[in-house]
């Protein structure tokens, strides 16, 4: 056994807060980060890919910080971003074939 487990903490000393667990309930409601898209919409036109990015981070701490209503709003966002720069970086390379 652990002895450490068995010693009171220091007066003053830091206690660790509980960790914060995500019932199944609240699992169920991750809103979608996109990554795939994101990561091919950084490969096809990287100024929007990169913005894409962000989003796609702020997606995924909300979601775990329980923030519903900034994930899905953040979610949308990514979604829209990777769905521009993948027709404009797809646009950019139909337009260098056929004119090059």
């Amino acid at each position: 056994q652990d002895t450490q487990d068995l010693v009171p903490p220091a007066a003053g000393a830091p206690e660790k807060p509980p960790e914060k667990t995500q019932t199944p309930e609240e699992l169920a409601f991750y809103a979608p980060n996109y990554l795939c898209l994101t990561i091919l919409a950084v490969i096809l036109f990287p100024p929007l890919g990169l913005i894409a990015i962000f989003f796609s981070y702020k997606t995924s701490q909300a979601n775990k910080n329980s923030e519903w209503e900034d994930a899905y709003l953040n979610s949308g966002r990514t979604g829209w971003l990777d769905v521009f720069a993948i027709l404009i970086g797809l646009g950019i390379i139909y337009a260098y074939t056929l004119f090059m």
